[in-house]
């Protein structure tokens, strides 16, 4: 069986996914080939298109050859002698071209099955990189978090000894230790969603749950986005599916018209003979030899019209399905070129906001130098701070989620 190029190069699109993430590609693609060498739904759909393969050379068969023999009991007379046994061979012959046209319908089913293999291949990439995204930002959350209980504690310090020296008040300890308590609760709350997302990922790659996870330690937005083609949507393998549907229902009446015709058979008739006693003529005991012809012919079957109405109007909904998923995947793109450039913007300003909070940090720590620092505003600095690095992260994380699906619906 051959399949087009079209279809061949569907399934290649996962090599090609990540080219961007140029900290990650290397880890990531190979998470990518551990989970479609291992993931049970994958191996389930490879072994239905080997099904629709091995249905092509099923097609190529003819019926059964027909063997009969039979004994006479009572042994029939005839001029020449009693007739003893008959056997008889008999074949069925569908009408010219059928087998090459069950041939090409099975040809197209395999082919749908090859688009839905390649469609399950890149859903579980999507899957694996979002899911390995998520990973990344669970990790680099924690290590801010970490850095900011660290800068706490040299407030806490500095608090201390102002309240040694009477320029600060108890008080103010006590709540940079409240916030320390904060940002440690939400440092054990996020290690346990990273382990059910490491289980997430694993069961992607089929392995198990508590198996370590490695990803990147930074990620950065690039500095211009990828080049798309967006005319590449209609090359997405969704939409070549109900192409090639709609090719197998075209072989499926071309098919049911050759079945419509009539079918013929050849055979051969044996009968053996037995010689007539105290008789000499030239054809004493000759057997019977008789070839034969037979022909099939549907005259009363209405059955073919109604194949032919179902194929019309199946081919009909196969064109308005494709149409409906077509504006999805045309919403879906949109939405995701949209969010990822919300990403960017967010970045960006998360970059900016962050530049000016660590210049206000600077100023309270320059004036604790002339006593005059408040820790209360270095608890609302401490906190925007957090704010716009988690702000950055979620924004990275965006970013490379929306690229994904972008890449999935035109690569």
């Amino acid at each position: 069986m051959r399949l087009s190029n079209t279809i061949r190069v569907v399934i290649a699109f996962h090599f090609s996914l990540f080219v961007f993430n140029y900290l990650g590609a290397q880890s990531l693609e190979s998470y990518l080939e551990e989970a479609e060498a291992n993931n049970p739904e994958i191996q389930a759909y490879e072994l239905q298109y080997n099904i629709s393969k091995e249905k092509v050379g099923e097609a190529r068969s003819l019926p059964n050859t027909s063997i009969s023999a039979g004994y006479f009991v009572s042994e029939p007379e005839t001029r020449t002698g009693a007739q003893r046994t008959r056997l008889s061979v008999a074949q069925m012959l569908p009408w010219f071209g059928t087998i090459t046209a069950r041939e090409s319908y099975a040809n197209s089913l395999a082919e749908a099955d090859y688009l839905d293999l390649a469609i399950v291949k890149r859903k579980l990439a999507l899957s694996v990189a979002q899911s390995y995204y998520e990973l990344y930002v669970l990790n680099a959350k924690q290590t801010v978090l970490k850095e900011n209980m660290q800068l706490l504690d040299t407030y806490e310090q500095l608090a201390l000894t102002s309240v040694e020296v009477g320029r600060a008040s108890a008080v103010d300890v006590l709540r940079l230790q409240i916030r320390q308590n904060e940002l440690q609760q939400q440092i054990e709350v996020l290690e346990q969603k990273a382990l059910a997302e490491r289980a997430n990922f694993n069961g992607l790659r089929n392995q198990e749950q508590s198996l370590s996870v490695y990803v990147v330690s930074q990620l950065d937005i690039p500095l211009e986005d990828a080049m798309y083609e967006s005319q590449n949507l209609e090359l997405n393998p969704e939409l070549l599916r109900y192409d090639r549907l709609y090719e197998s229902v075209t072989q499926s009446e071309l098919l049911n018209q050759k079945q419509s015709a009539p079918s013929f058979g050849v055979g051969v008739d044996y009968v053996a003979v037995s010689e007539r006693p105290n008789m000499d003529f030239s054809d004493n005991g000759k057997d019977i030899v008789m070839p034969m012809v037979s022909l099939s012919i549907p005259l009363f079957n209405t059955s073919f019209k109604s194949v032919s109405k179902q194929n019309e109007l199946r081919q009909k909904e196969l064109q308005s399905q494709k149409q409906q998923r077509l504006n999805v995947l045309e919403t879906t793109l949109a939405k995701a070129i949209s969010q990822r450039n919300q990403a960017r913007i967010a970045y960006n300003t998360s970059s900016k906001n962050l530049e000016q909070a660590k210049d206000a940090e600077e100023i309270l720590t320059k004036n604790y130098e002339t006593g005059t620092i408040d820790f209360n505003d270095v608890l609302d600095i401490q906190e925007l701070q957090l704010k716009f690095q988690v702000n950055q992260l979620e924004a990275i994380k965006s970013y490379y989620e929306q690229s994904v699906i972008i890449n999935y619906l035109i690569q």
